[in-house]
């Protein structure tokens, strides 16, 4: 093998297997999370979150206090530069929606257990903004940042039964 081959190969094989793992990695890592965040929606799905303003008035509640949740999710190298590639020729950018949807979720996840550790179990007038956190003068979006709030109460009543 000659130098210039021996270059040539370092300077186009090794980026290209470092994108390669990164994408394996990255969507594993996007699976793994997931799978966690179903796992914890299941966990909390007895504290209830409503977006209604105002309190039904068939409803017994008390002590009533503010509570938040946010996260910030991080999209992988390799989504960003397929996302870019995206770009140019226009249509659905789906790693893009993929980390929207995630730190929406893991949000809401977090207001909930911020409600239960209160001794909460229902929150209303549940709020939900997303920012997207950009990459210096490129213009990209590096990640994004959800945050849901709402005002979580405790309710006195029996839930009725949801079919």
């Amino acid at each position: 093998m000659t130098e210039q081959t021996a270059a040539l190969l370092f300077n186009f094989g090794v980026p290209a297997v470092l994108i390669v793992a990164g994408f394996f990695a990255g969507s594993w890592n996007e699976r793994r999370h997931f799978r966690r965040i179903v796992k914890r929606e299941e966990e909390l799905r007895a504290i209830l979150a409503f977006a209604i303003r105002r309190m039904p008035s068939d409803l017994a509640l008390s002590a009533p206090h503010l509570v938040t949740g946010s996260a910030v999710i991080s999209v992988d190298y390799f989504k960003r530069f397929a996302a870019g590639l995206r770009g140019i020729v226009g249509g659905r950018i789906g790693s893009y929606e993929s980390l929207f949807e995630r730190a929406r979720r893991e949000a809401m996840i977090r207001m909930k257990q911020t409600a239960q550790g209160a001794g909460s179990n229902i929150v209303l007038n549940v709020k939900l903004d997303t920012t997207r956190i950009y990459a210096g003068s490129r213009g990209g979006i590096v990640s994004v940042e959800a945050i849901a709030y709402g005002t979580a109460y405790l309710r006195h009543d029996e839930p009725a039964e949801i079919h």
